[in-house]
């Protein structure tokens, strides 16, 4: 009986619709870089634009965990004392802790790559429990195709990446499966943390003919380190992570992440009028922007192909 009673109060405590007076979001990211900041920024901008409004109707909530794993865990755990409305983690790390920290408050997760692989919910379609979340699996092939088409020579990527970030070790496997069928091999080089990145990327000087950077936030947070070491050594840096380009990588294809955030707005607005969100299926997130830096090619010893420069939605001059 006792148990059927927490059931039934989690099941209340999912459904009933917040009033628009009374409404706290809390959301927290791994780290402070552009993306991860653009969609905090898309989460309020959405928030806003269903009648939530900070100073007036909404109180948001914002932590980061400065790329420390502990601190994302207390930041979960304060947030569950809390128990505001909805929060928000932004990244694998920051899912993981606020996931682990509570079972009744629900959490809508944005700029996780692989939601199944990091064990925060075990179905996409029928998430169930309070968890849900948007998705930004990055589109890998179409990475080393766009590496391909501005490198036809290359015959190795080098991944950049922190091993013990769940959504880098993912797309690693997915990389090494694409990167096969282009007839290409992939060479490894893992920082832990944002002070190795430097050093991680300069290993794959003469081992690699390019440097592939996933959405991985220990490496972004520290991009300018890579970036020096492959212009010095005229070594073509790609990101997965659009907001990079403008930071010095040479391209990159993938999301928007104010849009990303937006997306991931529109679900907690869902959740504030009253949906459950175990009921609510986690999607990958939709739209793609090509975005190249013709500076950055020029430093790294590339010309881009006509065929880039015609298709670029951005282009960072």
């Amino acid at each position: 009986m006792r148990s059927l009673l927490i059931a039934l109060a989690a099941t209340v405590a999912f459904t009933l619709p917040a009033r628009a007076d009374e409404v706290t979001v809390a959301v927290t990211a791994i780290v402070e870089h552009p993306a991860l900041d653009a969609a905090r920024d898309g989460v309020k901008d959405a928030l806003a634009a269903a009648g939530y409004k900070e100073g007036e109707n909404l109180k948001f909530i914002y932590e980061s965990a400065q790329g420390n794993p502990a601190t994302a865990a207390q930041i979960a755990r304060q947030f569950a004392g809390e128990a505001p409305n909805v929060i928000v983690p932004i990244s694998t790390p920051s899912a993981q802790a606020v996931v682990s920290s509570t079972r009744d408050i629900p959490v809508v997760f944005t700029a996780v790559s692989d939601p199944l692989g990091a064990q925060l919910v075990k179905d996409m379609d029928k998430p169930g429990g309070n968890v849900t979340g948007l998705s930004d699996m990055s589109p890998v092939a179409e990475h080393v195709a766009l590496i391909k088409e501005i490198l036809p020579n290359a015959k190795s990527i080098g991944y950049l990446y922190n091993s013990g970030e769940a959504n880098s070790v993912s797309l690693l496997a997915v990389l090494k499966t694409e990167a096969e069928k282009a007839g290409q091999t992939v060479v490894e080089s893992a920082a832990t943390k944002s002070a190795e990145v430097q050093g991680a990327a300069r290993a794959l000087v003469g081992r690699a003919d390019a440097i592939y950077v996933p959405t991985d936030n220990t490496i972004i947070s520290a991009l300018e380190g890579a970036v020096a070491v492959a212009e010095e050594a005229k070594l073509p840096l790609f990101t997965a992570d659009t907001d990079s380009v403008a930071r010095g990588s040479l391209a990159a294809l993938g999301f928007n992440y104010y849009d990303v955030g937006k997306q991931t707005g529109e679900v907690v607005v869902r959740i504030l009028k009253g949906e459950n969100p175990g009921d609510i299926a986690v999607k990958v997130a939709a739209g793609s922007d090509l975005v190249i830096n013709k500076k950055a090619a020029e430093k790294m010893g590339v010309t881009l192909p006509e065929s880039v420069v015609k298709r670029a939605t951005r282009v960072v001059e």
